[in-house]
């Protein structure tokens, strides 16, 4: 899943209205099979907005302790 960038956010919201509208369109015109796959759509799409709630309540800086590192000799070598 990629990731949305949170200045995109409205833009994302729109998305979701349109995908909506155009199930409905879809379906008032009896094409099931679009409706089904515009469904499959927003309903991925209704996901993004609460990841991105998530992930901005996160910190984006973590630190990770990755140790001291240590020079090994190779042993038959001069």
């Amino acid at each position: 899943m990629r990731r949305v960038d949170p200045v995109q956010r409205q833009r994302l919201i729109e998305i979701i209205r349109s995908l909506a509208d155009r199930i409905s369109e879809a379906e008032l015109n009896g094409w099931l099979g679009e409706a089904e796959g515009l469904q499959v759509s927003l309903e991925a799409a209704s996901k993004k907005p609460t990841s991105l709630d998530r992930a901005a309540t996160r910190s984006t800086a973590r630190i990770a302790d990755l140790g001291i590192p240590q020079v090994r000799n190779r042993e038959g070598t001069s």
